[in-house]
């Protein structure tokens, strides 16, 4: 069952007020300060701190984020890894370069965005070359899905992962670079505590946390927990509706493990704060919020919950986030949880005072 099935707490009233049209949540980005490459440690990078209540905005480095959680605190990550998911080949027929982005894989038949010249069809095959630019893999292509996607059998058969993990490519977003990545981007588009393979993008508010923050982190009293969602394109399409509430969200597979509710209902009974890194933590917590009534219940399952004004928070006090782009849900979600105006004036300041943004870039924290 997904998530719009369920009250997201949005209210009718809501729904007509100037936060709710797409246009209010556009803004003129210098290009100079769209990050191309991370900080050379990433501990490195600024991180905004704003205070919701007061309005008062700080700057900071993401290296002082424990002592600005108290004891007692949970920090909750998304250990949702990133898998080489762009391959690169060529149609074996015609030799015409081909590029393909996986998206997801059922009973041996992959899911991809296919580019290439000319028309693929039912039975054609593509040959895949490896980073090294070894030959050893081929597609044929089964069939097309209702959304204009192409579903490909592996030749020889073998498991997608295996396959994505020789034979792929870093999907970066076309902002870094043109989307070309290099040997480094493998550990650096990454998180430290990524565990479960599922992702095409990193959970980037993850970038900036190292194994010594995270001790450090906890050396404060701060608990660390991870759940998992993996990212799927869809989080970089923009808005086409000039109306949220007519947005239909993407769908992405989350879940959150018995374990960590109780640490989570636990520091929150004893005064605890719930800070989630990167909007797809905030996007699985409150889904198992909406499915357990407003409290935090073990879940599993695909979510397309789109957090937008009028949304009532039940699942975090704080927030870790990057620099978004305009126009965007995940900047729709960040307004809605500490207030479009307020969001708008960081974002004017942040500009003001060249911070980096989007992925490599900075970061802020939401308290």
């Amino acid at each position: 069952m997904n998530s719009s099935d369920f009250d997201s707490g949005v209210n009718a009233k809501d729904e007509n007020t100037p936060a709710n049209e797409l246009d209010a949540y556009d803004f003129e980005l210098p290009r100079d300060l769209i990050a191309q490459e991370p900080s050379t440690h990433r501990t490195d990078s600024r991180m905004m701190v704003i205070d919701r209540s007061s309005g008062r905005i700080e700057h900071a480095s993401v290296r002082d984020l424990p002592s600005l959680l108290r004891a007692g605190d949970a920090v909750v990550v998304n250990d949702s890894k990133v898998i080489a998911a762009r391959l690169v080949g060529y149609r074996a027929n015609t030799r015409g370069r081909w590029e393909g982005l996986y998206l997801r894989e059922e009973n041996g038949i992959g899911e991809l965005l296919s580019s290439t010249r000319g028309f693929l069809q039912p039975g054609e095959s593509v040959v895949i070359r490896d980073p090294e630019g070894r030959e050893n893999q081929q597609l044929t292509l089964v069939a097309r899905t209702p959304e204009g996607n192409f579903l490909f059998k592996p030749t020889p058969e073998r498991p997608w992962l295996e396959l994505l993990e020789e034979c792929g490519r870093v999907p970066l977003p076309p902002y870094i670079r043109d989307g070309q990545m290099t040997t480094a981007d493998r550990e650096r588009y990454q998180t430290v505590y990524a565990r479960n393979p599922g992702s095409v993008a990193a959970p980037t508010a993850g970038l900036h946390i190292t194994e010594d923050l995270i001790k450090k982190l906890r050396a404060s009293g701060v608990a660390l927990v991870a759940l998992t969602l993996h990212v799927g394109l869809g989080t970089f399409r923009p808005i086409q509706t000039k109306q949220l509430a007519d947005h239909q969200m993407h769908s992405e597979f989350a879940q959150i493990s018995e374990p960590v509710v109780k640490r989570l209902t636990s520091c929150r009974s004893e005064g605890g704060r719930i800070i989630a890194v990167g909007t797809t933590s905030v996007r699985t917590l409150e889904t198992s919020a909406m499915h357990g009534n407003g409290s935090i219940i073990p879940w599993s399952g695909e979510t397309n919950i789109f957090i937008r004004p009028g949304h009532r928070f039940h699942a975090v006090d704080g927030m870790l986030t990057n620099f978004h782009l305009p126009k965007s849900s995940l900047l729709v979600l960040v307004s809605a949880f500490a207030g479009r105006e307020l969001i708008l004036e960081a974002y004017a300041k942040a500009i003001e005072e060249r911070y980096r943004f989007y992925s490599y870039g900075d970061c802020m924290l939401l308290l």
